[in-house]
């Protein structure tokens, strides 16, 4: 079942911490992955759990005068109470503020409306709203290709279009996302017969048509998403086992990357538009052989002098796996080297279920490392956090267990006030140390 289908049958809850008394929780800063737009692969570095129960009752009170929220979770077989730790940052400022005085263009988030409990959760849709927070929105899933493009060649931007309505409401800037990824993909195309030819034709004009509709509404593009394998050891475009097996590498071979990126720059020359085109993936955010297979893709690309402006680090990490701030902004700044931008693009961390306090300390930590190495480095434009959320995490569908990786939580479920959790902090802190 899709992660969608599962929120609108509101069967993924809020995850469980596990119960200490307030007095043991102290302030402190805050501080492997996939493209999640709901549907991911279980390779990654990287839950939220679908604990559900029939009554809850929690008590929370502002982060000026508490640290914690205890909610008291009742059914038929248990009663559970957790603890929470939570932001104590106060004032008017909130993550696009902080990222814009540290010279980024934006703090954003990812959002997957409409079609989920998101679009009818009205403080969700508050937080959703809040400029100081979000300066810029990722859609989830309108923009995927299961959805704009269901039948070949009939193009259907519906849900694209609310989400752009609601983006220009509040002024953000859009990452667009995705002209092509292996995933998520119409039946006609998963389950039809191509030839090198054809399919490249498919390709070409799905990613044209999406470019030239929306032009400068998107400020970026995601034009290839996930194409390199976890299994490659040399990070060499010449060995096979860099590329991740799939209908356009199986059909078209590695050379599918640079006609969808042709096709992009084309539009782009075309209707005269300043929109971005990048490259994302997971587990690209450390050296290794997934990152410098990414850095080869780039230098292949302005070789043949395709236009390439930025690279997508998901960065959907693990507590206390996350790789250092260090190692991070070594990492952006390989790539910036190039002559491209870099942007973190699905930012959580996550962690088993119930997390303990330590845990959710180190997330904060973990955090602070992630978002700092982006003000750390002068090419990453900005960070993204994909949803905002636990509620209503892609995580738990995906990694049985965990959870608990978003920077906002629901003590009562659907419909109810967000709190901010502690890890909210620790992106403050990366902002301004």
């Amino acid at each position: 079942m899709s992660i969608r289908s599962l929120l609108s049958l509101g069967l993924l809850a809020t995850p469980l911490v596990s119960a200490l008394p307030a007095a043991d929780w102290k302030a402190t800063s805050c501080s492997t992955s996939t493209s999640h737009s709901t549907s991911h692969s279980t390779s990654h570095s990287t839950s939220h759990s679908s604990s559900h129960s029939s009554t809850h009752t929690s008590t929370h009170t502002s982060a000026k005068t508490s640290a914690v929220v205890t909610t008291t979770t009742s059914s038929a077989s248990n009663t559970a109470q957790t603890t929470t730790l939570l932001a104590t940052a106060t004032g008017p400022k909130g993550l696009n503020d902080y990222a814009k005085k540290a010279g980024k263009l934006y703090f954003g988030t990812a959002a997957d409306v409409p079609g989920t409990n998101e679009t009818t959760d009205k403080y969700y849709r508050a937080e959703l709203a809040n400029k100081h927070d979000w300066g810029q929105v990722t859609p989830a899933n309108a923009m995927k290709w299961v959805f704009t493009e269901p039948e070949q060649g009939v193009f259907n931007y519906t849900e694209a279009e609310i989400f752009l309505a609601d983006a220009a409401s509040d002024g953000k800037l859009v990452r667009c996302h995705n002209l092509n990824w292996y995933n998520q993909l119409p039946n006609w195309l998963t389950q039809g017969t191509w030839t090198n030819e054809t399919l490249t034709k498919v390709l070409e004009n799905h990613v044209t048509n999406l470019v030239e509709y929306f032009g400068d509404r998107c400020y970026a593009w995601d034009v290839v998403n996930e194409a390199f394998s976890d299994s490659g050891t040399t990070g060499s475009l010449a060995d096979n086992t860099t590329w991740r097996s799939d209908l356009w590498y199986n059909t078209i071979g590695p050379g599918y990357v640079a006609v969808a990126f042709k096709a992009a720059e084309k539009a782009v020359k075309a209707k005269k538009l300043k929109v971005k085109l990048y490259y994302n993936d997971y587990n690209i955010e450390n050296a290794g052989a997934k990152s410098s297979a990414a850095q080869a893709l780039v230098k292949s690309l302005k070789a043949q002098n395709i236009q390439i402006d930025g690279v997508g680090l998901q960065s959907h990490f693990i507590v206390g796996e996350t790789p250092s701030r260090a190692a991070q902004s070594s990492n952006m700044q390989a790539f910036a080297a190039l002559g491209v931008d870099v942007a973190i693009t699905e930012l959580d961390i996550r962690t088993t279920v119930p997390a303990t306090a330590a845990e959710q300390q180190q997330q904060v930590v973990d955090y602070a490392s992630s978002v700092g190495a982006c003000a750390d480095v002068d090419a990453c434009v900005g960070v993204t956090a994909w949803d905002f959320d636990d509620a209503y995490s892609w995580i738990p569908s995906t990694f049985p267990g965990q959870g608990y990786g978003d920077l906002f939580f629901q003590p009562g479920g659907y419909n109810t006030p967000l709190v901010r959790k502690a890890a909210y902090d620790g992106c403050i802190q990366g902002l301004t140390s």
